[in-house]
């Protein structure tokens, strides 16, 4: 399609394509790792081994915890990033390559710890498991992968 003498107004500065995708994908990345970890400490609730409530053993409870760790951090940056891009242009380079620097990993490793918590079931196509591990691990790289992010993050920082 040619827009040859259309008429148009400049309605301000062309905003950074890239890094907003990238704060996209960080926030949607956050809600995978919400609803993955929301569904694991349901299962953990009501799945019982041995006579006891999954939950109940600490093995698990220290799972669940570090990847409630992993969301508090996530959700962190996720919004500093879309504040950023929202209130701050300045920022959002470095927040942006921040969120996918962190985000990426963080998601995939939640929804990996998410399909194997629920042990056999998890890794049926019955189950909804393995929809977060491939969503995570496709998100993950699509932006590239965390260590493109991490390099330009240190050359933003001129570390």
């Amino acid at each position: 399609m040619q827009l040859n003498g259309a008429p148009a107004r400049v309605l301000g500065p062309r905003p950074d394509i890239g890094d907003r995708l990238c704060v996209a994908l960080a926030a949607e990345q956050l809600g995978v790792m919400r609803a993955a970890l929301d569904a694991i400490v349901s299962y953990a609730k009501i799945r019982v081994a041995f006579g006891r409530y999954i939950g109940s053993y600490q093995a698990v409870k220290h799972k669940l915890a570090d990847m409630h760790g992993k969301l508090e951090q996530a959700e962190s940056i996720v919004r500093y990033a879309a504040w950023a891009a929202d209130e701050s242009p300045d920022e959002l380079p470095e927040a942006a390559a921040l969120a996918q620097a962190y985000v990426g990993r963080a998601c995939f490793e939640v929804a990996r710890d998410h399909l194997l918590l629920y042990g056999g079931i998890g890794y049926t196509w019955e189950h909804d498991a393995h929809l977060f591990y491939k969503r995570a691990k496709a998100d993950e790289v699509l932006m590239g992968p965390p260590r493109i992010h991490r390099a330009r993050l240190a050359a933003l920082l001129e570390l």
